[in-house]
């Protein structure tokens, strides 16, 4: 067994991207590895296999600059993975430095990081590249709708007031209009004002619609990242990487994770795709929320979005500045079409 007291032994976070990146770091030999960088990961994908090992940051919303941290994150995002997606998070597997200071995945020696395993997807069956290869059919939509629908009925509602639920969109609409107005960003000024001040006025005139939604019970323990990505269509849909690191990010009303799946699928060109898995919840709950909320949770959604996207530049070493501007600005107009509707 690894030696799990805290080891004199470590390595950079360098040395261990350049290990996990050598298919002879692997058991089962790949003929290669393709390896994904995130802001808080670093992904690497063998033949069949996953592996994710997190980044020792720490940001102010989560903190992963320690061993601990780390392993405590990836037992969490196994965990609540397991609700969408059970038989592709296979565990938590620590990376070892052994006496002569050789990395290793599991084995006798000093631990040194941690790593989530999972089960490779087919990279053709997720639903952003399904919906640029046109090939979501109706039996996907009616899947990936029944089995959102059974998660969000069988989660538990979690206890949020109304005067909390309603001022953390305030809280956000200003974070959103403080990050995208920066100079260095070079959006559109008169474009963010705009829709800060629609969405404020929306709080004002309608702040009962989402007090309502807190006051029923409709907020609970949701993905926080439903986006097409993470989304495989297999035969039993499977939706992965759910928001692990901070709870109250996941707490959600299941209609505004809809409204965000609906406003990522249009951005790629498949708005019926998003807006069929939610009209068929809907459906199957008899949830009723009136066309105006939903508007008003894609146009948040797609600020937010915006935020993220325009973060890359000032968070990463990014060549491509380019690409993400254009996101932002891309998410931007689908913001302003939203608020038309209200």
């Amino acid at each position: 067994m690894p030696n799990t007291s805290i080891s004199r032994l470590d390595a950079s976070i360098d040395e261990k991207v350049a290990f996990l990146r050598s298919p002879g770091a692997y058991p089962a030999r790949p003929a290669g590895i393709e390896v994904i960088e995130t802001h808080m990961s670093w992904v690497f994908l063998t033949d069949e296999l996953v592996y994710k090992l997190k980044k020792p940051v720490r940001y102010e919303f989560l903190d992963f600059s320690t061993i601990e941290a780390r392993r405590q994150n990836c037992e969490r995002e196994v965990q609540l993975n397991r609700r969408l997606a059970g038989d592709v998070y296979y565990g938590v597997v620590p990376l070892i430095m052994s006496a002569d200071r050789n990395l290793q995945l599991g084995g006798d020696g000093s631990i040194v990081d941690w790593l989530v395993k999972m089960r490779r997807l087919p990279a053709h069956r997720m639903l952003d590249a399904a919906i640029r290869g046109r090939t979501v059919g109706a039996e996907d939509v009616r899947r990936l709708s029944h089995l959102l629908s059974e998660f969000y009925q069988r989660s538990a509602p979690v206890a949020v007031s109304e005067a909390e639920y309603r001022g953390r969109f305030e809280s956000e609409i200003r974070a959103n209009h403080a990050e995208l107005s920066k100079p260095d960003y070079e959006l559109s000024t008169p474009q963010i004002d705009r829709l800060t001040q629609a969405q404020r006025r929306f709080l004002s005139a309608n702040a009962d619609l989402l007090e309502r939604r807190a006051r029923d019970g409709k907020i609970v323990d949701a993905h926080g990242d439903l986006r097409p990505e993470h989304i495989c269509l297999t035969a039993e849909p499977k939706i992965i990487d759910c928001l692990e690191f901070k709870r109250e990010f996941r707490l959600l009303d299941p209609v505004d994770e809809f409204a965000y799946l609906a406003m990522e699928c249009e951005r790629l060109g498949g708005a019926p795709v998003g807006d069929q898995v939610l009209r068929q919840y809907l459906e199957a709950t008899g949830d009723t929320v009136p066309d105006k909320l939903i508007w008003f949770y894609k146009a948040f959604r797609a600020c937010l979005r915006a935020r993220i996207a325009i973060w890359h530049i000032a968070d990463h070493e990014v060549r491509d500045t380019d690409k993400w501007c254009r996101r932002a600005n891309d998410y931007l107009e689908l913001a302003e079409s939203y608020v038309r509707h209200w």
